[in-house]
């Protein structure tokens, strides 16, 4: 977990001072709409006692568009598909004994089609450093977890959450990193465990 903190705030800050020397106007005009690209990695965890408290590496697509109202102000719909994973601990096998075989390194792993929406905020004297934030909603795919008794899903089919963070934006070329955290309770099967999601995001694309 420090060590995706550490590298994450490494590459926030590489990216940043790029992104200064490559601006040569200062006051360079944003066009009114932009759509774009960009994929990147997922550090993701199921919070919740049946799973362990670390850190999967997955991966996010994504597809946006930008409408910049004014020099400080925009909005960005967006569409993203989020793999994510997490490994069951041995609570799992205590709290639902009831579907589940019992066994160790169990893995869950989700897909999800996300729609959200981010308010870009632009920061200091030019309009390529984006702070964001917004709501997204998660529309589950497809599961896969091992070593259950049942077929039935136990992940719930929709997953609301909240997303923040930054992009650095150059005419042509995009940088920037969030953190999502999963408002729903996604366990299916009963209340005995609340599981929630939660990612760090780190993301390169390319913008027209």
């Amino acid at each position: 977990m420090k060590n995706a903190i550490i590298l994450s705030l490494l590459f926030i800050i590489s990216i940043a001072a790029f992104s200064q020397r490559n601006i040569k106007n200062d006051f360079e005009k944003e066009n009114f709409f932009r759509v774009g690209f960009n994929a990147g990695i997922n550090i993701n965890k199921i919070q919740g006692k049946s799973f362990k408290d670390e850190f999967s590496y997955d991966y996010s697509l994504r597809g946006f568009m930008q409408f910049n109202f004014s020099r400080k102000l925009g909005v960005q719909p967006e569409v993203s598909f989020i793999q994510a994973s997490s490994e069951q601990s041995n609570d799992f096998s205590d709290i639902y004994d009831d579907v589940s075989l019992g066994g160790s390194q169990l893995k869950a792993k989700l897909n999800y089609l996300k729609i959200g929406s981010m308010l870009n905020l632009n920061v200091g004297p030019t309009q390529r450093i984006k702070l964001q934030f917004g709501p997204q909603w998660g529309i589950l795919l497809s599961e896969k977890v091992d070593s259950l008794k049942t077929s039935q899903n136990i992940f719930k089919n929709g997953d609301f959450s909240l997303a923040g963070g930054i992009m650095f934006q150059l005419p042509f070329v995009h940088f920037g990193g969030r953190f999502e955290q999963g408002l729903t309770n996604i366990n299916d099967i009963d209340d005995r465990d609340k599981w929630k999601t939660q990612s760090f995001q780190l993301f390169a694309g390319i913008t027209f």
